[in-house]
Formats: structure tokens, sequence, C-alpha cells
């Protein structure tokens, strides 16, 4: 099926999300399919385009981007390739796979084209976490046409040990060399339940009925799913992530929101970028997990509070 204007339509599960959103399937300039989705809003504070983080899919920002609508504001987003309902790069869907991180740049290049033709109303502002915070650095330094941005838990170092960040590197590295670098990265889990049960016993968030829902949306649609990146994607994570810290911090006003209890990304990095961010502004959770806005409801009002005064 399609629109009124001819784009095919894609599916969304209303039934998990918190309520309907428009989606349809756009393609990379590499002809890759991506779903795109928008929640449409009132047009006086402009347009909110959520880039999200690995594994994630636009259902999961259904609650936040109702809240954000609350606040006068549509939002926009996609499945970046290889998760969510957007093509797969692997033979095992499960497995988080990119050819390079690169090709993300394409996907965001694909959605800000969307989201012209749409004509969703500017101006357009960025809330990117975890992953999507280092998608959407390299696209602030492409100087792609965002007013304002909001990191949360951004991704600008992958949090691990000293002595295992060299393994990584080591094992990462040579695994394309001998053809085994579609494997998993090991310490990462390989199937949806045990990336469930590490969730559960790493504590995301503080919230048990935030992280039950999200729990609730991949048991009801498990295409939306996915367990451990290969290691092809941790090479690609860890070169990126290196080649970024190594540059000067875009100029464009940024709010970066990390917690206190964060132990997904390294927050040595989020700090140093921030510390050379003239202007930017860091803001300490205490009590925050990685998940920042999957939240008790006050909790992440507050927190929305704050990212729409950046925002405005």
């Amino acid at each position: 099926m399609a629109d009124g204007a001819g784009r095919p339509a894609a599916p969304f599960f209303a039934d998990v999300a918190g309520g309907p959103a428009a989606a349809h399937w756009i393609a990379a300039a590499d002809g890759l399919r991506l779903r795109a989705v928008h929640w449409p809003g009132p047009r006086s504070r402009g347009t909110v385009l959520i880039l999200t983080g690995r594994t994630e899919y636009a259902e999961k920002y259904g609650r936040v981007a109702a809240d954000l609508a609350a606040r006068g504001f549509g939002c926009a987003t996609l499945d970046w390739r290889g998760q969510g309902l957007s093509d797969r790069a692997h033979g095992d869907p499960m497995r988080g796979h990119v050819r390079s991180f690169a090709d993300y740049q394409a996907d965001l290049d694909a959605l800000l084209a969307h989201v012209a033709e749409l004509g969703l109303p500017g101006p357009f502002h960025m809330l990117a976490h975890s992953m999507g915070g280092c998608i959407g650095l390299r696209a602030l330094m492409r100087q792609t046409p965002f007013a304002t941005a909001c990191f949360t838990a951004p991704m600008w170092g992958v949090l691990m040990r000293p002595t295992l960040r060299v393994a990584a590197w080591g094992l990462s590295s040579a695994s394309r060399l001998v053809g085994l670098s579609h494997l998993p990265s090991p310490g990462r889990s390989a199937t949806l339940e045990e990336a469930a049960e590490a969730a559960e016993a790493n504590m995301l968030t503080r919230d048990a009925e935030s992280f039950g829902w999200v729990r609730a949306q991949v048991a009801a649609h498990p295409e939306l799913g996915l367990a451990a990146p290969s290691l092809h994607w941790l090479h690609e994570a860890l070169r990126e992530t290196r080649a970024l810290a190594r540059l000067p911090s875009p100029d464009i006003p940024c709010l970066t929101l990390l917690g206190d209890e964060e132990w997904v990304v390294d927050s040595a990095r989020v700090r140093d970028r921030m510390r050379r961010w003239p202007g930017a502004e860091l803001e300490i959770v205490e009590g925050g997990r990685h998940e920042l806005l999957i939240e008790d409801a006050a909790t992440r009002g507050a927190r929305l509070d704050r990212i729409a005064a950046h925002f405005g």
C-alpha cells in the first residue's frame, strides 16, 4: 500500500507503541530499504529527529514522541540498517552488523530527504541516544541541517576495561583477516533471551514498568529484536569513536545528559568531548542509568522539559 502521495507504507505496531504513527519505506543511496516513522505534531516549535541506539526501533520511542508532541514538537525517526524493520545486513537477522559506520550517515541522509519531502516543519532538532549519539555527532560535523542537538548517554566511546579494549581491537581486526568478522562479539548476548536477561541484570533503567513495556514490545513483535553485534560491528564502532575523539566539536548548541550510573558507554569520553565543546552543557543525572528516557512518566517528563527548553 501507499499513502496519498504514493509513498510506500510500512508497518508500525501501534499496539505496543502507545499510539499510532505514520510509517513509510524509504531507500538509502545504496538501495537498502529502511523504515521511516513520523509523529505529526504542532507546527509552532519544529521537528525532533530521534536517532536511536543499537538494537532500538521506532516503537520504543512512542512515549517520548507523545511527550514531545505535548511540548509542541513533531518527531521523526528511522530504524537504522540492520535493526528494527529495516533490511538486515547479516544472514542471521539477530546479529547486529554494518559494513561501515559511514553507512549510517547514508541512512540519516535518506531520513532527512524524507522529512523534507513530507514537508515537516523546521527548525530541526536532534535527539540522539547511545549509538545514535555517535552517528549524530558525525552528522553535525558534516554540517547537516540541525538547529540544536541533545544527546543522552552518547556512544562516543565503548565502555570496557583497558586490557579488554586492547583485546577487542586485536580480535576484531584479526577476525577480518581470517574471514570470521561475522561472529558475535565475545561477552555480548547472542540470543534475544540472553540479551533480555543481561539487560535486566544490569538495570538499564530504574523503572520496572518501563523496562517491562520495552520487553513486551519485542515479545509481541520479535522481528523488532536484535541480539549481539558482530566482531565487524565492534571494529567499526571502535574505529569511528576513536576518529571522532580526535576532531574538534561542531559549532551548534548542545545539551548532553549522562547518568552517574552509566555502564554501557564510556563516560570519560563524554566528559572529554563536552569539555571541548564551547557553550555546550553537560548535565550529570543523579541515579541515572543508560536508558535516561525509558523511565516513569514523571522522571521522563522532567527530563523532556529540560530537553524541550534547550530546543526552544
